[in-house]
């Protein structure tokens, strides 16, 4: 069923796009251009409906039925679940109780590189030396 439906939904998109680039549009004539013929109408003189443009509404019509479908056929598949519903819940490890968490680790010197001593004082300019 869904691959007929494929099948139709791409002919009538291929005939879509061929029915839209075969019509021409409301000011193609040559008066148009000067500003004569259509200028007196509100949306220009369109007169009867044409083969192409109830052809461009049958084939609208199809199109978005055949995509309405397609999504329904879609969520509704028997036997197939979504990748959300699919996978497992994450599980988060918990220590035992009565046991310290450790301590975060700070960055510490790479062994052998002296680490200038830390001052108390809190000056952050170097002291003068006395001339």
């Amino acid at each position: 069923m869904s691959i007929l439906l494929i099948i139709i939904h791409i002919i009538v998109s291929i005939a879509l796009i061929m029915i839209v680039l075969l019509q021409t549009g409301k000011g193609a004539d040559m008066g148009a251009a000067f500003g004569g013929g259509s200028s007196q109408t509100l949306f220009g003189s369109t007169g009867a409906s044409t083969f192409l443009s109830k052809a461009t509404t049958a084939a609208a019509i199809i199109f978005m039925v055949t995509s309405l479908g397609l999504a329904y056929l879609s969520s509704h598949r028997p036997g197939v679940e979504s990748v959300v519903t699919g996978t497992p819940a994450p599980v988060e490890s918990q220590a035992a109780p009565g046991t310290a968490t450790p301590a975060p680790v700070e960055s510490q010197a790479a062994p052998g590189t002296a680490t200038p001593p830390a001052t108390g004082s809190g000056d952050t300019q170097p002291a003068k030396q006395a001339e």
